[in-house]
């Protein structure tokens, strides 16, 4: 667990440095104008973002990710639309609910997968509990920091930029402890998957930073499904970087997500 602190402490760095300026540009031209509970929201997005990061790391540890990315990304995809319904008052047209229910749930747990254990040697041939409970925690944390965004960048009114910056520079702040109580290892955490960390923190603050510009003018019920195409990318590296098996199935799986974001569209 301290080794999935590190490298996510490493992504979240990484991406505070590289957002910095551009953050510095936004502001200068437009002031925000923050309250108490503006910062309050910001500081709250950290928290959820880092315990969404730590269990998405675990639970790739614990399965394939061709297993439990689908589980985490459909379970928090529905939650997450649950929430704005219940919470938020959204009120989804009849297309838009079939395609939630119909894309969610991605693919079942308890599947054989047939792949070998990365960097284990061991050959998996289900999905473990552990792996599928991870998996399901990392939904929740999906859907809560979903909801509380979407109230942050509307009712709130704090800037998209703000926002997805907060949430790289709460999981910096919150995760240093960890990361920084084993130099060593981090270092080499770092020379070892370097090029793994700053991608990741380039591209998933600008994607999620496009997802708040959506749901700036768009219910949570239609943005978290359509968030979910990223799980067929999932299945596609699992099955050709990792070797892992059971690809039919879990395509099929994707498949189901994207008739779903289609229905959501449509709706």
């Amino acid at each position: 667990m301290a080794g999935a602190a590190r490298f996510v402490w490493l992504m979240s760095a990484a991406a505070t440095v590289l957002y910095a300026p551009v953050l510095a540009v936004s502001l200068t031209i437009s002031p925000p104008q923050l309250t108490a509970r503006s910062w309050l929201f910001l500081i709250g997005t950290g928290i959820l973002q880092a315990g969404y990061f730590l269990f998405l790391q675990w639970s790739y540890r614990a399965g394939d990710l061709s297993a439990v990315y689908p589980i985490g990304r459909g379970s928090g995809a529905l939650l997450a639309a649950v929430g704005g319904i219940v919470i938020l008052g959204e009120r989804p047209g009849p297309a838009t609910l079939a395609g939630i229910v119909l894309g969610a749930p991605g693919r079942r747990p308890g599947q054989g997968t047939g792949s070998p254990a990365a960097g284990r040697g061991a050959a998996r041939t289900a999905i473990s509990p552990a792996a599928i409970g991870f998996a399901l925690v990392t939904g929740l944390f999906i859907a809560t920091y979903t909801v509380w965004d979407k109230v942050a960048v509307t009712t709130v009114g704090n800037p998209p930029l703000l926002q997805g910056y907060a949430s790289v520079l709460g999981m910096a702040v919150m995760l240093a402890p960890a990361a920084l109580a084993d130099r060593a290892r981090l270092r080499q955490t770092w020379h070892r998957y370097r090029r793994q960390a700053v991608g990741a923190g380039l591209l998933s603050p600008l994607a999620y930073i496009l997802v708040l510009i959506a749901m700036t003018f768009t219910s949570v019920a239609a943005v978290a499904p359509a968030r979910e195409v990223s799980v067929l990318f999932g299945v596609v590296l699992g099955r050709r970087l990792l070797g892992e098996g059971g690809l039919a199935r879990r395509l099929a799986g994707g498949a189901a997500i994207v008739i779903g974001v289609i229905a959501v569209a449509v709706g």
